[in-house]
C-alpha cells in the first residue's frame, strides 16, 4: 500500500490544485471524507466532494496558478503524511481581498488516511497567516 498511497497524494496535488482538475476530487475523495483544518463559510470542515468543492473552487479562483510541490511524503499503513511548498499569484478576488497580483509563497503539511484507494480524513496545517500577510489580509 504504501506506494500506491505516496502515489495518491502527489496526484492529488498535481491533478486537483496543480492542473485545477475539479473533477479529480471526486476520483480521490471518498463520499464520507472529512478534510480538517480547511472549513466553508460558515466555518464548517468540508465534508465529501461536494463540501470540498467551494473550498478548490475560491483557492483556485485566488490562485490559478498556483503549484505545489510535495517535499517529502512518508507512508505508514493507512497514513500518508506530506510536507508542501506552495507558489502563486494572487491574480484573483475570491478571498474577500482585491487581487494584489502579488507572488505568495507558503508552506504546509497535510496528513491523510486512505481507504480503497481514496482520501477518506485530512488533517491540513498550511501557513496560511503567512499567505494572508503576503495579499494584505493581516
Amino acid at each position: 500500500m504504501s506506494k500506491e498511497s505516496n502515489t495518491l497524494i502527489h496526484r492529488w496535488f498535481e491533478e486537483v490544485w496543480n492542473k485545477g482538475r475539479e473533477d479529480a476530487i471526486d476520483e480521490m475523495f471518498a463520499a464520507d471524507g472529512i478534510a480538517h483544518g480547511l472549513a466553508d463559510e460558515k466555518d464548517q470542515k468540508l465534508r465529501g466532494p461536494e463540501g470540498f468543492k467551494p473550498f478548490f473552487k475560491k483557492f483556485r479562483d485566488a490562485f490559478p496558478d498556483i503549484q505545489v510541490v510535495v517535499e517529502d511524503c512518508i507512508t505508514e499503513g493507512d497514513l500518508i503524511a506530506a510536507r508542501c511548498t506552495v507558489r502563486a499569484s494572487h491574480t484573483g478576488d475570491a478571498l474577500g481581498v482585491a487581487a494584489t497580483n502579488k507572488p505568495v509563497e507558503f508552506t504546509g503539511m497535510t496528513i491523510v488516511r486512505v481507504r480503497d484507494g481514496k482520501i477518506v480524513e485530512g488533517w491540513n496545517n498550511f501557513d496560511f497567516m503567512s499567505l494572508y500577510r503576503q495579499i494584505g489580509l493581516l
